[in-house]
């Protein structure tokens, strides 16, 4: 074997790695919030006393569960348009990561609510909690609280999907890496890269979720106490 790695090659474009990793981060936070946000009404709605909406959102969850992201993505960007809406790509990705991710959340959020005993929701409301109290600081909270580990992995899993939104011409990491790709030829250099910059990002948003899990919850732990 004659082949001679010059790692060189790749590095002379890491301009185009930067700006990559700043557009995969930014899709993951975004995406991540707005399904975080998905999956608490996915939630609450799996959880409504009408019928049609349980079976709706059930329809919704094993729908994307059980069917390819890319094939998503793809119906979003490609098949939207017959019906006279345009998406472009950054939208439709965007839009994408949401649906997907959200139908995880939206699982992984109910398990935490229905870890909320009836009885201490009964306690807040005999307090003179309202309503909307007993749903925040008993129900939803200490729900969030519970699942943030799973959370925060399907958050590391999103982050490594939003390279298959390359697929329709957004321009993150993996699709700077194709660009370098083609420009010097370097296949093996330009992809060990990228895969040793998608597993550091993947070491970062790990230690970055633990620590805000641990200020988040510490605290709320803290003063609950503290009012004890």
């Amino acid at each position: 074997m004659n082949y001679v790695f010059q790692f060189g090659e790749v590095f002379r474009y890491w301009h185009w790695l930067a700006e990559g990793v700043v557009v995969t981060l930014i899709f993951s936070v975004t995406a991540m919030v707005l399904s975080v946000v998905v999956g608490t009404l996915g939630a609450l709605a799996r959880r409504s006393r009408h019928r049609a909406l349980r079976a709706a959102v059930r329809i919704y969850i094993e729908a994307i569960r059980n069917t390819p992201f890319l094939v998503q993505l793809f119906l979003l960007f490609f098949g939207l348009p017959t019906l006279g809406i345009r998406l472009d790509a950054y939208t439709a990705g965007l839009l994408g990561l949401v649906v997907y991710n959200g139908a995880f959340a939206t699982e992984i959020i109910r398990a935490g609510i229905q870890a909320v005993h009836k009885s201490q929701i009964e306690a807040g409301l005999s307090i003179g909690m309202s309503r909307l109290q007993v749903f925040w600081y008993i129900v939803i909270r200490p729900a969030l609280e519970k699942v943030y580990p799973a959370l925060s992995s399907q958050f590391v899993l999103l982050m490594l999907a939003t390279s298959v939104i390359s697929a329709i011409g957004v321009d993150e990491l993996t699709s700077f890496a194709g660009h370098i790709q083609t420009t010097n030829f370097r296949s093996i250099e330009v992809y060990t890269v990228c895969i040793v910059i998608y597993f550091a990002m993947t070491l970062l948003l790990r230690s970055g979720a633990r620590g805000l899990g641990m200020w988040l919850f510490s605290r709320r732990r803290a003063r609950s106490a503290h009012a004890g």
